[in-house]
């Protein structure tokens, strides 16, 4: 296609100059307090609040790559507060407890920017609130119910007719929209390179292209084997989310289904004004399969979602990350919702793994005796969820009497994924039932009815 010629196989977000220089690999024997696995969000969210609450405690920090590489310095960047994929499904999966995670993921959200001011970390934070939006007519009455769900639990959301909604953001697929007020868009790859700033001030060790190959128990504590070095350790927490753990634990509680995304070219004035997006909320439409959306600091269109793409085996592959049939729907379906925009091209194409449990929303746990800890499964939401599975972490590890751990949400475990082929087939029928529920205004089968009965299954 046209629009996707030039388009650089490459993550926006990493390609940029600013990206820092790598910190070295791990070398040798090293010991300390505490190690944490994993240069993403939780990973670093879990050595600032370790190094904050306890300032002479020595941590190191093992990437196997180098930090913001993964999931978490790929995303679109969408924050807003929820930790359970959402006040729908939270509701539907902890209901004597959704009040309780409502209250938790507001205080999760405002302590989060509140970090983000006290250390000045630059993120390109704007807080305009996110749309959902309907682009079908059975559509218009799930938003109806959703935002009745948002005022019931004191949400701030707006309700926006078709008329409404397109003088915000004009497409001629919109049909109605919620406005959902307490949500923001980041820079995810600045905010992954601040927080590994601010830990290196904070004494953290960081040691980058250092996979971890082998966990095991080590007298009172733990140690952990890189290809060329040790880590003895107290304690530690695993923060490897999409990609594989040495635990076998984790490799059964989660999976790494492939997302994939483009940017386009900076928008002209003229194309923009033809958008509207004046107040530059983000946006996500409706459905199972379904797109999000975002301006960038540039004036590019973020442009993700739809495919759900899950590799035989739990793979993770660097060459997965660039699948040219993804690209080519996503531009395809990009000019059906913005026509006005047509010959406008694509600067970015990129994809990368998200880590989904079976019950579609984070899951934490511990090893080795509780001297290991753990938390993954955010499924595409984790830019701000990432930081409470961090704290929940750490909490396992330091603090298990905290009133929190005493939750459903956190003491029970999600349906373990069952072993290949099984696996693979589960997905694959589930992924064709959710396309045709689509197809069928909304309406879900035998196969999704029955994963609903049991907390399982995907869910936009």
């Amino acid at each position: 296609m046209t629009a996707l010629a030039d388009a650089i196989p490459s993550c926006y977000w990493l390609d940029r100059p600013e990206r820092p220089a790598p910190q070295p690999a791990l070398e040798g024997l090293q010991e300390t307090d505490l190690v944490v696995v994993g240069g993403g969000f939780t990973g670093l969210w879990a050595a600032l609040q370790a190094a904050e609450a306890e300032p002479g405690r020595d941590v190191v920090l093992l990437e196997a790559k180098s930090v913001a590489e993964g999931a978490s310095g790929r995303n679109g960047g969408f924050a807003d507060t929820s930790i359970t994929h959402g006040l729908s499904h939270g509701l539907s999966l902890f209901p004597n407890e959704i009040e309780t995670l409502v209250r938790l993921g507001r205080e999760n959200y405002l302590e989060l920017f509140a970090s983000l001011k006290r250390h000045g970390i630059e993120a390109d934070v704007e807080q305009n609130g996110t749309f959902w939006v309907a682009t079908a007519p059975y559509q218009v009455e799930d938003l109806r119910e959703q935002i009745a769900e948002l005022h019931r639990f004191d949400i701030s959301a707006d309700w926006l007719d078709r008329d409404a909604i397109r003088a915000e953001v004009d497409s001629p697929t919109y049909l109605a929209g919620v406005w959902l007020r307490r949500a923001a868009v980041v820079d995810p790859a600045r905010l992954c390179w601040g927080l590994r700033d601010t830990i290196l001030r904070l004494g953290v060790r960081i040691y980058e292209d250092s996979p971890v190959e082998r966990i095991s128990r080590a007298g009172a504590g733990i140690e952990l084997r890189c290809a060329s070095g040790r880590v003895r350790a107290r304690k530690a927490v695993m923060a490897t989310n999409a990609f594989r753990s040495p635990l076998r634990r984790m490799r059964r509680a989660s999976i790494p289904v492939w997302d994939y995304a483009l940017t386009t070219q900076p928008l002209s004035d003229a194309q923009l004004e033809s958008v509207g997006w004046r107040n530059r909320q983000s946006l996500t439409d409706g459905g199972n399969r379904f797109h999000y959306y975002r301006l960038t600091r540039d004036n590019r269109i973020l442009w993700g979602g739809w495919d759900a793409i899950y590799h035989y085996g739990s793979r993770t592959d660097d060459h997965l990350e660039q699948r040219p049939e993804s690209f080519a729907g996503l531009s395809r379906r990009f000019f059906q919702t913005f026509p006005q925009l047509e010959g406008l091209r694509f600067s970015h194409q990129w994809g990368g793994p998200i880590s989904t449990t079976t019950r579609f929303c984070m899951e934490v746990g511990t090893a080795h005796e509780r001297r290991v800890s753990w938390a993954i499964g955010y499924t595409g939401q984790g830019v701000v969820a990432s930081r409470f599975g961090a704290r929940l972490a750490l909490d396992l590890l330091d603090r298990p009497d905290a009133p929190h751990l005493a939750l459903d949400f956190v003491r029970k475990r999600a349906f373990p994924w069952p072993p290949e082929p099984l696996r693979s087939i589960g997905v694959r029928i589930t992924q064709r039932e959710l396309a045709r529920a689509d197809a069928n205004e909304g309406r879900r089968g035998l196969w999704l009815r029955a994963l609903d009965a049991l907390g399982l299954g995907f869910d936009s």
